[in-house]
């Protein structure tokens, strides 16, 4: 039996089993060594909870990291794992994904570690829309390295490397992941089990590259900053989750509503106002990246509206596919001759 039986494309060509599995199987011996509080215990929990359900075999699993605290992350998962070097680790991801169809290739990454060394590597990635499945732990700040600010942190934050504080202004991942036309882009709060869970195994069963933001907490060198985004009657107020098909509405009696805005935008408005026949219904679906990239403005730094959920999945083929076919052709068109590719037509003869 293979992953396409099931219904899951992005698994398809991944072996799988019929052997019942649980979680306690994909923890691995070694001892997980956070600090006490971190957000990355939960991502790791809720990771090891779902890929039972995947029904792969685990030597048919590999967890490729980088550099910082969330690239720890291959040790504590008994499946395969390479533990790379700073911001790399969509490259080599991108090599396994190519030369073995018969992994499921997931990426653990951080805000530093993916948006700064990293940054080419991976809108490279999803630009070519590479068979990956890419989790990027987002806490604003260097957390391994001891708290300098990150290609998220917001603008003024205080910190090791800004005394006078951060000048720059921070990327929005979800933006970036769009403008690279990323074909699946999602997020979810480390805190929320049920949402974070809901958008990695739909990642897990697209096909093509997905990026899953994940806000997750640095207790020790930027505590608290999502708890506006925990507390019971802020978060109501201020997350607006994603549901394909529904209108998008929020609040805690569901009092506001997302609506058309000037120039492809959106905005958020009362329901009560505009009238819920004219809310925006949530569709990811759309293959003009516009839409999507449109949700993922809405709010800002002070994350006064935070959109939770998928904002675009999408079907494209795949730069892995495509290169296996390309290498069939070729073998097909004429035998692999080393010698003549290695002299090919620039060669000379030097006469004496």
């Amino acid at each position: 039996m293979t992953a396409i039986d099931l219904g899951l494309p992005g698994l398809a060509g991944v072996p799988t089993t019929d052997d019942k599995q649980t979680a306690k199987e994909y923890k691995s011996d070694q001892e997980v060594r956070w600090c006490p509080g971190c957000g990355d215990y939960i991502v790791l929990n809720a990771v090891q909870a779902f890929m039972p359900s995947l029904g792969l075999k685990r030597e048919n699993i590999v967890f490729v990291s980088g550099i910082g605290c969330s690239s720890r992350f291959p040790y504590y998962m008994n499946t395969y794992g390479i533990h790379s070097i700073h911001g790399r680790a969509p490259a080599i991801a991108t090599g396994l994904a190519v030369a073995r169809p018969d992994l499921s290739v997931w990426v653990v990454t951080g805000d530093g570690d993916a948006l700064s060394i990293g940054g080419n590597h991976l809108i490279h990635a999803l630009r070519r829309n590479v068979n990956l499945k890419i989790l990027l732990f987002n806490n604003r700040i260097y957390g391994l390295t001891k708290g300098q600010y990150s290609p998220t942190s917001e603008v003024g934050k205080v910190t090791k490397s800004t005394p006078m504080g951060s000048l720059d202004h921070p990327f929005n991942p979800i933006s970036l992941a769009l403008g690279a036309e990323a074909t699946f882009v999602g997020r979810a709060l480390d805190s929320d089990r049920k949402g974070l869970t809901a958008v990695l195994q739909a990642a897990a069963q697209h096909r093509g590259s997905a990026l899953v933001e994940i806000y997750q907490n640095c207790p020790i060198f930027n505590d608290g900053a999502f708890d506006v985004l925990k507390d019971a009657d802020e978060s109501a107020r201020r997350l607006i989750p994603l549901e394909q098909g529904s209108p998008i509405r929020f609040g805690p009696d569901g009092e506001y509503g997302v609506v058309q805005a000037g120039f492809g935008g959106l905005d958020v408005a009362k329901v009560s106002e505009v009238g819920e026949e004219n809310l925006v219904v949530h569709d990811a679906t759309l293959e003009d990246p516009t839409y999507s990239f449109a949700l993922s403005r809405l709010g800002g730094e002070d994350m006064s509206h935070t959109v939770t959920g998928i904002f675009r999945n999408v079907t494209r083929a795949t730069y892995d596919d495509l290169a296996r076919v390309q290498v069939a052709d070729a073998q097909a068109a004429k035998p692999a001759d080393l010698q003549s590719l290695l002299r090919g037509k620039d060669t000379w003869t030097v006469e004496p």
